[in-house]
């Protein structure tokens, strides 16, 4: 069924190469642009055709399959080159177009094997309908949950779900080398059906595992954020209880401290009234609490978790030198900052629970350089606190806060890094700060 005269091989050649890179592109991205994909993808073909269309006018028909796969090994690594994927998830996608692959050439060899009595321009338009009904299954049902699991194959990827895409590919490959098929028989064509629907079924398999992972994990990250909002809504109802406390008492000392005037005056002691005056001053001016910046919002957030710190005898540091009109949210500050200070509290009282014996302190950086805004947090933290992909782990923060502060923080091209240094967990920020038109 393979072979025939030169110009055959050569469409052949042509409508399976194109196929495979018009399926694999549908499903891939790449690091430039469409134009510069086509040219590049063109030459490349034009390469390899003619190198094949060499090798077959002199080797003949006895290495039409070796020369097959040796096209397809040099598209495989040209494609992984040319993507912007991660290497693991252009394999994934690799092993599906293959399987694809697959199943245009075996399916065309076969349908006109059996209705068109193995004629070859059956084959070759059986071939360009299935890559056509493939394109167009991809576009429409497949390249939407392609790309939207993308980053869950990219972040969750492990070495032995490579060694199944391997397999995979091996499967894929294993198709084009096809065993003899000039003699048809029921069990042969039980054989190449049971291939596919296995092959397929691990493909499917894959694809459904780290969907079903991926969501797993925007599940995790959804109730992190909830639990995150909770706990703001903790601080700010903290914030609200103290500051009606404080009305209270002050309407109280009022009353009390009127009365005292009023009793003053009404004996002429005016020098006692001179003198109560000055240590009521004395007194109302030590109970106002500490500006620690002039941005409001970031300044109500600290002083609700240096107060909460404070209560846990922890030792607490800040060094803020923030503006009061900064072009980040503070909606975004807030979440970054509650949640690094949130997640510095927690990890000095696990330390506390493990030993009361050390000292805990949290020190808190947070300044504007020019274009840019620097955070700093550092704090104890156990010895045994482990990163995991350069991030802390679930249990080192009380599994909140970190994933809203990476979302936070590349939301303004931010670059951020966490490191446990003997024992002191080091978080560091830098952010872009938007550029605020003049008007």
């Amino acid at each position: 069924m393979l072979g025939g005269p030169l110009y055959i091989a050569l469409i052949r050649f042509i409508i399976s190469l194109g196929g495979t890179i018009l399926l694999f592109s549908m499903m891939s991205d790449y690091k430039f642009s469409r134009k510069s994909m086509a040219v590049y993808y063109g030459c490349f073909s034009v390469v390899v055709i003619g190198a094949a269309g060499v090798g077959y006018a002199v080797y003949g028909t006895s290495c039409v399959k070796i020369i097959a796969m040796a096209m397809y090994l040099c598209f495989a690594i040209f494609s992984i080159f040319m993507s912007s994927d991660p290497v693991f998830l252009s394999i994934y996608k690799l092993a599906l177009t293959f399987y694809l692959l697959a199943v245009f050439l075996i399916g065309g060899i076969e349908i006109s094997v059996i209705f068109f009595h193995r004629n070859v321009w059956a084959d070759i338009i059986i071939r360009i309908l299935l890559i056509l009904i493939m394109a167009g299954l991809i576009d429409k049902k497949i390249k939407g949950s392609i790309w939207k699991f993308d980053d869950y194959v990219e972040n969750e990827l492990d070495r032995f779900s490579v060694a199944i895409m391997t397999i995979s590919i091996l499967f894929g490959i294993g198709f084009i080398l096809n065993p003899d098929n000039s003699i048809q028989t029921p069990y042969r064509l039980f054989q190449v059906s049971m291939n596919f629907f296995l092959t397929g079924a691990l493909q499917l398999l894959v694809f459904r595992l780290y969907l079903h992972i991926g969501r797993e994990k925007e599940y995790q990250k959804e109730n992190q954020l909830m639990e995150m909002n909770q706990r703001l809504l903790e601080r700010q109802m903290e914030l609200l209880e103290e500051s009606v406390e404080a009305g209270r008492k002050i309407r109280h000392d009022v009353r009390h401290h009127t009365a005292v005037i009023a009793e003053y005056a009404r004996r002429n002691q005016n020098e006692e009234l001179m003198l109560y005056l000055k240590e009521y001053v004395k007194e109302t001016d030590g109970s106002i609490p500490e500006a620690i910046c002039a941005n409001n919002a970031v300044n109500n957030i600290l002083s609700a978790y240096t107060r909460k710190a404070k209560k846990e005898q922890i030792k607490v540091t800040l060094d803020v030198k923030l503006g009061k009109n900064l072009a980040i949210p503070n909606i975004d500050l807030v979440a970054i900052l509650a949640n690094a200070y949130e997640n510095a509290i927690y990890g000095c009282m696990e330390v506390k629970k493990q030993s009361k014996e050390r000292e805990c302190f949290i020190h808190l950086m947070l300044k504007k350089k020019k274009n840019k805004l620097v955070i700093y947090c550092s704090n104890t933290c156990r010895l045994e606190t482990e990163l995991k992909n350069g991030q802390p782990k679930p249990e080192a923060t009380g599994g909140i806060g970190v994933l809203s502060i990476i979302k936070t923080a590349e939301k303004f091209d931010g670059e951020y890094d966490f490191k446990n240094d003997n024992g002191v967990f080091i978080f560091r920020l830098i952010m872009n700060i938007p550029i605020v038109p003049a008007i």
